[in-house]
């Protein structure tokens, strides 16, 4: 006799695996589907890379502290989690930054939207680029777009566009922050495909960026008022809240916590191993884990040799904390980013405070500065001493800030950005058609797969919850259920 109950179980209890357990027991329920949902998760906490610690009057975010305002799937979760009041902007006064060039802190010219200048007489005025690379730049006007749609790195293509001194100086700095990788190994069609639609369609990047980067004006409609405001968004009570929410909103969902699955094979159901031993039987499985945990989960089962090539560089961030009379307060910016070629530890800083409004006592100012990207990573071996050292260093060199700080905050996130290589798109389509074949009822889902902000997870979480919930119907069907 055939279960009525069908089992699925989530692999990873981050923002894309909690998404997808939510997605599963909200589409579930309004089916009329009965599921039993497992999420298994190595560490003892929910939430991954979202972790907000309250400390002393303080909230640092020991990950991301924001997502994009103009995703929606993030709003839409927000909206269904009854968390839209929650919701907060970055201050009104923290919409400039800066990068570094030649020891110089130069504010970053208006109009410039992902590293692609839209105001020319903006960009003709800035101390970051020189004469001749402006005029390399400007070719970008007349430049013939390129036929096809082979992808290409990040890097190449920026440079074929706008030069060289834009995509070191100004680009490559700004989608690090992002990444933390080396453009010229990131794929375009993975990271920015928008800016081959814009080459494609108007055939220069800056014409094409200037006009909206291809994105309707209708695209504001239907987003909260906060939400046409403001850029980027967090939480008040920081980016942990929405993992809270969620776990309290998986009710009917069995947590285990502390262990590692071993690996997955299909029997005559999906066997989910666990490092204790246990064993748990699924009708589907939701991978939501890096794409090197899911290469050894699935070893064997399926062909996941490509999961192996997604490299994930670490990443570190300092968080520092001051009396406001020990800063530089003439320094009105957001924060500001460090170029390769600058020779600095830090790779960007954000003055936290400056930017949001409820993460610091009055009279304190709270600063997170970062350590780590591509080609950059023996710091994994310092002491914490060693990583707080590095960033008041470079911060006493750069900003003048040479007093003790009130309060130091170490977050180390190793393996934690994934780094997709050229032709990314591509093997995950043809892995997923594999998958498809073999393991019909298994969903990868993530960063490591397809786009690594906040948004990108969530709905990847939710697409992965539909189609499985679709499989699990098909079966049920099938079984005459």
């Amino acid at each position: 006799m055939q279960r009525a109950v069908k089992r699925i179980v989530v692999l990873g209890g981050g923002i894309t695996g909690l998404s997808a357990a939510f997605y599963l027991q909200k589409l579930a329920g309004e089916k009329g589907v009965p599921l039993e949902i497992t999420l298994v998760e190595q560490n003892d906490r929910l939430g991954g890379k979202l972790h907000t610690v309250y400390r002393d009057g303080f909230m640092i975010e020991k990950g991301p502290d924001a997502f994009l305002a103009r995703k929606t799937s993030v709003l839409e979760l927000t909206a269904e989690l009854g968390m839209e009041a929650d919701l907060v902007s970055t201050r009104a006064s923290a919409k400039t930054a800066c990068i570094l060039h030649n020891g110089k802190l130069h504010p970053m010219p208006m109009g410039f939207i992902l590293g692609i200048p839209t105001r020319m007489s903006s960009f003709i005025r800035t101390g970051l680029i020189s004469p001749l690379g402006k005029a390399r730049a400007a070719l970008d006007l007349i430049l013939p777009a390129r036929k096809g749609s082979e992808d290409e790195s990040l890097g190449d293509f920026i440079e074929r566009r706008l030069g060289k001194e834009v995509l070191e100086q100004i680009t490559e700095p700004l989608l690090s922050g992002i990444y933390a990788g080396d453009t010229r190994y990131l794929s375009l069609l993975s990271t920015f495909p928008q800016f081959r639609q814009m080459e494609q369609r108007h055939r220069s990047l800056i014409k094409g960026m200037a006009l909206g980067g291809g994105q309707k004006s209708s695209s504001l409609q239907g987003l909260p008022e906060i939400a046409k405001k403001s850029m980027f968004l967090s939480y008040k009570n920081g980016m942990s809240a929405v993992i809270d929410r969620l776990e309290k909103r998986l009710d009917s969902v069995r947590f285990i916590m502390g262990q590692t699955v071993v690996k997955v094979c299909k029997e005559d159901e999906y066997r989910i191993h666990l490092e204790n031993g246990e064993t748990l039987g699924a009708d589907g499985v939701v991978c939501a884990v890096p794409a090197f945990a899911a290469a050894k989960i699935f070893a064997g089962a399926a062909d996941v040799g490509w999961l192996d090539k997604i490299n994930y560089v670490s990443v570190a961030n300092i968080g520092l904390a001051y009396r406001n009379e020990d800063v530089n307060h003439a320094f009105a910016a957001s924060g500001f980013l460090v170029p390769r070629k600058e020779g600095k530890r830090i790779t960007a800083c954000t003055w936290s405070s400056a930017k949001w409004a409820h993460v610091a006592p009055e009279g304190l100012t709270l600063l997170r500065t970062y350590i780590g990207r591509a080609g950059a990573e023996d710091w994994v071996r310092w002491s914490d001493e060693e990583l707080a050292g590095a960033a008041r260093k470079d911060l006493k060199d750069l900003q003048g800030i040479a007093a003790e700080p009130e309060l130091v905050e170490i977050s180390r996130c190793n393996r934690a950005m994934p780094q997709y290589p050229v032709g990314h798109m591509e093997q995950m389509r043809l892995l997923r058609e594999q998958l498809a074949r073999h393991l019909p009822e298994v969903q990868l889902c993530g960063a490591g797969y397809g786009g690594v902000g906040v948004p990108d997870c969530i709905r990847q979480g939710k697409e992965a919850a539909e189609r499985l919930l679709a499989a699990v119907e098909r079966i049920r069907k099938k079984d005459g259920l």
